[in-house]
């Protein structure tokens, strides 16, 4: 069979980064041994599902530089692929299982199920459904009924164990009875998570299922309904969590934590792309594309353990991409961060003089003044350095041979040291301070070719006047 594996967020909010290098991996595996990627919408939760969140999830997956077989926006043969739009297929296997006295209507209100958890949990032991509507009689069932209660349909847990071979983690063992008789459709008539997404992966051929280690569970409940289903399981692979630095689940109290807010902070979607397939794999010492990560893919690279997102690791991932990619890749990129509407070759001049020099494109705004404007605003740090006597010196000298028509810089620096006595920082300093006010950035010579010659004396004479 045609390998073919899936990607299948809730539209509940932006794509998070653990979700990301979920989506990540299936694309990369499917890519590397020549399958089909499927994108499906799980917007089964009426409440939290939204429209625009499926948009944005989308688009957070297409600037990753993702692309897939199958989807809700493309068709496919196993569409539809939303789950909202599903529910006639879940129905049918559901009532199969009713049929066969493998799932039963439960009529327990959240209060009953809430009491019963906390029972479990002062005895000690982990919270799980009693069965107490296990074997309901018809009569108790038309009496939750008058009643007003709206049931919900919970699978019938067999006795037993269940195992598998996890092609991350190797082999796993569960005991179904501790598992407890779950739901499987709500009392609302939505199926459940584990069970919409059995049919869903049986029905659409989904051969590998790749998803963070937190799904060990509900593998465990879903091999129990594929084995009642009569249904073919895939094979599975759990990879290890993305964590924060403090090894906790990564949230919002940590910073920024979805795919879109790294895309206005101004990472490169190749850049986040590596950092997050390489995270944990030990291969963060060399720089691959996108070519060269289909390629070198392996289910290994995931790692043995919980990954530690470090945001500093990224920014010099980042750095590397900007100072490898071609101008042109980073320009288009980078037009959503210039203050000002510019032309092409403008901005990739401009590009190719910081690039060495930002961590992010955000950082495209300290730099725009200062080489695409003729005057600009000399901090009071810049004016104290600036009103030194060596200062005012450097910058005197310099801007008279500028006066006198003469443009080989390199020449003129050398016979202001030769009448100053002053080298290295004391003489070059000074002036980058004039030209750009600040402390670091491209190298002098770079700035002295980059800045039209009025600008630099301007700069100049409005620096030794500060």
């Amino acid at each position: 069979m045609n390998l073919r594996v899936r990607f299948a967020p809730s539209p509940t909010g932006s794509l998070h980064l653990g979700n990301a290098r979920t989506a990540i991996f299936n694309w990369l595996f499917a890519r590397h041994h020549k399958g089909q990627f499927v994108l499906r919408i799980e917007d089964t939760d009426r409440e939290r599902s939204k429209p625009e969140y499926e948009v944005q999830l989308i688009e957070s997956l297409k600037w990753l530089g993702l692309d897939w077989d199958e989807g809700p926006d493309k068709g496919g043969p196993f569409g539809p692929y939303r789950q909202s739009e599903r529910l006639e297929i879940y129905q049918e296997y559901v009532q199969r299982l009713l049929k066969e006295g493998k799932a039963y209507y439960c009529y327990c209100s959240q209060e009953e199920l809430e009491a019963e958890r906390r029972q479990c949990l002062a005895k000690g032991i982990p919270p799980r459904y009693s069965g107490k509507c296990r074997e309901l009689t018809e009569r108790q069932r038309q009496q939750y009924e008058k009643e007003g209660r709206r049931p919900a349909i919970r699978f019938r847990v067999p006795d037993e164990v269940v195992e598998f071979e996890d092609l991350i983690k190797g082999k796993m063992r569960f005991y179904a009875g501790d598992i407890g008789d779950f739901i499987i459709v709500r009392s609302n008539g939505l199926p459940a998570y584990n069970f919409a997404v059995v049919i869903d992966d049986a029905f659409m051929q989904i051969t590998h299922v790749i998803r963070g280690e937190d799904h060990l569970a509900n593998t465990a409940c879903q091999l129990l309904l594929y084995e009642a289903l009569n249904l073919t399981p895939p094979k599975f692979a759990h990879h290890p969590l993305l964590l924060a630095p403090d090894r906790t689940k990564l949230s919002k109290r940590h910073g920024a934590v979805s795919v879109e807010e790294y895309k206005k902070e101004g990472f490169l979607p190749q850049a986040l792309l590596f950092y997050l397939t390489t995270l944990g794999s030990g291969a963060q010492k060399e720089i691959w594309d996108k070519d060269t990560l289909i390629e070198r893919f392996d289910l290994k690279m995931t790692g043995k353990g919980n990954v530690i997102f470090d945001r500093n690791q990224l920014l010099w991932v980042n750095r590397q991409f900007l100072r490898s990619l071609p101008i042109e890749t980073i320009a288009n990129y980078a037009k959503d961060f210039v203050p000002e509407k510019t032309d092409n070759k403008t901005l990739k001049d401009f590009l190719g003089l910081i690039r060495e020099n930002i961590a992010t494109l955000s950082e495209i705004s300290t730099f725009w003044p200062v080489f695409n404007q003729p005057e600009i605003n000399l901090s009071e740090e810049a004016i104290s350095t600036l009103k030194e006597e060596a200062a005012q010196m450097v910058i005197k000298l310099f801007y008279g041979a500028l006066e006198s028509g003469r443009s080989d810089y390199e020449s003129i620096l050398k016979e202001i040291q030769q009448k100053t006595g002053l080298k290295g920082r004391k003489l070059l300093f000074p002036l980058r301070l004039a030209l750009t006010s600040q402390k670091s950035g491209p190298q002098l010579h770079q700035i002295l070719e980059y800045l039209p010659r009025e600008w630099i004396k301007l700069r100049l004479k409005q620096a030794f006047f500060a």
